[in-house]
């Protein structure tokens, strides 16, 4: 611990002497003095430093302790002695790991953080990336804007990955008609169709962040237009290689092959055979993927680990073409109720015109008064 302490102790502007602080019971003497502060530094488990279990914390406990002493010759002292508890908490883990843990700081901090709750995000974005798009609408042909991430705060360096993306109609992921977008582990077979250009962004710009595209598209035979993207986010650590189950690939139709954001390029031919192995959450093709929504069959080999993976929601979107009168015209374009508003309209100019005769006719008679 590090404890800076400001020689005005007191507030009062009279400034304490270094060699009267001490911490703890073992009474350790200050690492450094300046001009208006002493510095402590000392191990948690030194200075005779107690350390108490909480359910939820580690607490170690120690004091400074002020003992004025009289200055030189002097028999007098003129403030008081003080002594002002210092603590320190550090959050208990339910589990650090039954395996030997190497002596050094990061693997420890890393097991450690594998037993936090992570938080994951999933946002619609700007083109530029700069910003989260503040509309919810889009028409078709145009792109969504998709960035996935991951809160490391605190954690071991992690490296992200969309597991699998499902859109749906309504909130409900299991819901019908529903179109995959990606699945088996990160392969994004939306990019597979002839009129799409769905891809990851490749670099990422964090290790904690993955982007990619998405042409938008609806439901056929759904007059709401509205679509829900539901998809299923995991982390694996930084440092450990991209394989079949941890890995962010897209089809590259110039070339006719899958291509990984990183890793090697073997990690994808899996996508092809549409097999990647045993995901704890990976869905397996049940019919022909259209975009009009086709049916899928979700196989769970275990349920997800809420610590290390999330689904998240996007949604609603709202999804038009300019064929979509009914989603483009306000309630008040209504073909009755504009009748009734171009009437009274028509009204009101006559009105108005009559108005104007009246006041016309009046200025001649007057002007032919006049010249009678």
């Amino acid at each position: 611990m590090v404890v800076t302490v400001h020689r005005d102790l007191f507030g009062t502007g009279r400034l304490v002497r270094a060699v009267d602080l001490a911490l703890g019971p073992a009474a350790c003497e200050a690492a450094s003095a300046v001009e208006d502060t002493v510095t402590f530094v000392a191990g948690l488990h030194e200075c005779g430093s107690t350390l108490r279990l909480t359910p939820d914390m580690l607490v170690y406990s120690t004091s400074l302790n002020y003992s004025p002493a009289p200055a030189g010759d002097l028999v007098i002292i003129r403030t008081s002695p003080a002594v002002v508890p210092i603590e320190c908490h550090y959050p208990r883990r339910e589990n650090v790991s039954s395996n030997a843990i190497k002596p050094t700081w990061v693997p420890f901090h890393s097991t450690l953080s594998s037993e936090e709750r992570l938080a994951f995000s999933l946002r619609l974005m700007d083109d530029d990336w700069s910003a989260e798009r503040a509309s919810n609408v889009f028409q078709l042909g145009e792109v969504l804007h998709f960035q996935a991430g991951v809160d490391t705060e605190n954690h071991a360096p992690l490296r992200l990955f969309v597991d699998s993306c499902v859109a749906t109609p309504s909130p409900d992921r299991n819901s019908f008609p529903q179109y995959t977008l990606i699945d088996f582990s990160g392969c994004l077979i939306d990019g597979q169709l002839d009129d799409a250009t769905s891809t990851f962004i490749s670099p990422r710009p964090r290790q904690d962040v993955l982007q990619f595209v998405v042409d938008a598209f609806k439901f056929t035979g759904n007059s709401s237009n509205l679509i829900y993207i539901t998809c299923h986010l995991k982390v694996s650590l930084a440092d450990q290689a991209p394989d079949p189950l941890n890995k962010a690939c897209s089809f590259d139709k110039a070339r006719s092959l899958w291509t990984p954001v990183e890793g090697t390029r073997d990690i994808c031919s899996c996508c092809e055979v549409r097999n990647c192995g045993s995901a704890a959450w990976s869905r397996r093709l049940h019919g022909a993927s259209q975009r009009q929504g086709g049916r899928f069959r979700r196989e769970l080999s275990s349920p997800p680990n809420p610590l290390k993976e999330a689904d998240v929601v996007v949604g609603p979107l709202l999804v038009y073409s300019w064929q979509d009168h009914s989603v483009l015209r306000m309630p008040s374009q209504d073909p009755k109720v504009s009748f009734w508003m171009v009437l009274g309209l028509v009204a009101v100019v006559g009105f108005v015109v009559l108005i104007l005769a009246a006041l016309g006719a009046l200025t001649i008679c007057q002007k032919s008064s006049n010249s009678i």
